[in-house]
């Protein structure tokens, strides 16, 4: 990414930087006492230290001399530490010399989330952001491109979780509405393979759930944004993928059912965590392959390359978007746990 190029500051120059300050760095995520696992997601940003403008964050562990240091006024960066409580220092420095620091203690867990399916998958040099349901700035829209009409709230929870905290998507909705939940977490236009991985529960009954969608949306160099997805269809009963039949400028996306891959959301089993995963890659025309979908373990290869890039003239990001679309009229609540993207 090119807002992370990472400079490693040791020895005195580490005590220079390391000096008491006044704090002014928030911290998104992880937050205070929180669990997570390894590697987790650092969100955090400062625009003023001492009344100084912000040239530059970093952060580091406990009493180690080593800090890592990046020229910037925010962070969205995937870490990795050892097991145990440890304390991350995130900090901040002003463009005349001052420094700011915020302290966040945080319980790291074994990393249990990346299966055998995604270790084979994904390359040890992809870049990798997890705990992507822990980050701030998530948001809430009903999709006016669906059908009837939607409400949605969320909130982090201790429970029902399996690595400390999970997202809770509360849903409402009439005549099948669909409500959409979105985050942006990297800046990455250049990869062209993407790896996405989560855990899903859904609680006391999935008799309301019309589909469950999964989406990674990438804006490539040349300024157009790939809408790649793939959803567990309960109309049809179908894993689905998402293409856009039109062009760039008149963008029609369309959901295609691939033959055999049988899933409908409301034979999921509920109160109990379901783990889903899935890995696609883009070409730099516009064209993305879907390639396999896994659902607890077990493999739907869609091996379907299709027409996806849209005109909408986004900034440089990667974002994600959760959706939970209904089944007539009611509500559902359903819980996000240890998603991470992978890209490369």
């Amino acid at each position: 990414m090119k807002l992370f190029r990472n400079l490693i500051v040791t020895s005195s120059a580490v005590l220079t930087l390391s000096l008491p300050a006044l704090a002014g760095v928030t911290v998104n995520s992880p937050t205070n006492d929180s669990s997570v696992s390894s590697p987790f997601t650092l969100s955090a940003s400062a625009s003023t230290c001492s009344s100084q403008s912000v040239t530059a964050m970093g952060w580091s562990f406990d009493s180690s001399s080593d800090t890592t240091v990046v020229k910037t006024q925010s962070l969205s960066k995937s870490i990795s530490s050892s097991t145990g409580t440890h304390v991350l220092h995130v900090k901040a420095w002003g463009a005349n010399g001052a420094s700011c620091v915020t302290d966040v203690t945080v319980n790291v867990k074994s990393s249990t989330s990346v299966s055998t399916t995604s270790a084979t998958t994904v390359p040890s040099y992809a870049d990798s952001v997890s705990s992507i349901e822990s980050l701030g700035g998530w948001k809430a829209q009903h999709d006016s491109g669906g059908a009837g009409s939607s409400t949605g709230s969320m909130s982090i929870v201790s429970s029902p979780s399996k690595y400390g905290s999970s997202r809770k998507f509360y849903t409402t909705f009439s005549s099948n509405g669909t409500e959409r939940y979105s985050v942006s977490f990297s800046d990455n236009v250049s990869a062209q393979n993407f790896f996405y991985d989560t855990w899903v529960y859904i609680a006391n009954s999935a008799s309301k759930i019309g589909n469950l969608e999964f989406d990674v949306n990438q804006t490539m160099p040349n300024g157009q944004t790939m809408l790649m997805g793939v959803q567990c269809d309960g109309w049809t009963g179908l894993w689905d993928y998402t293409v856009n039949t039109g062009s760039a400028t008149s963008v029609r996306p369309h959901w295609v059912g691939k033959s055999g891959a049988y899933c409908n959301p409301r034979s999921w089993s509920v109160n109990t965590w379901h783990h889903v995963q899935a890995s696609f890659s883009r070409d730099t025309s516009g064209h993305v392959t879907y390639h396999t979908i896994w659902l607890d373990g077990k493999a739907f290869y869609i091996n379907a390359t299709a027409y996806a890039a849209a005109a909408l003239g986004w900034g440089d990001v990667i974002n994600t978007q959760f959706q939970v679309d209904g089944y007539g009229s009611g509500s559902e609540t359903v819980y996000i746990d240890g998603l991470k993207v992978s890209t490369w």
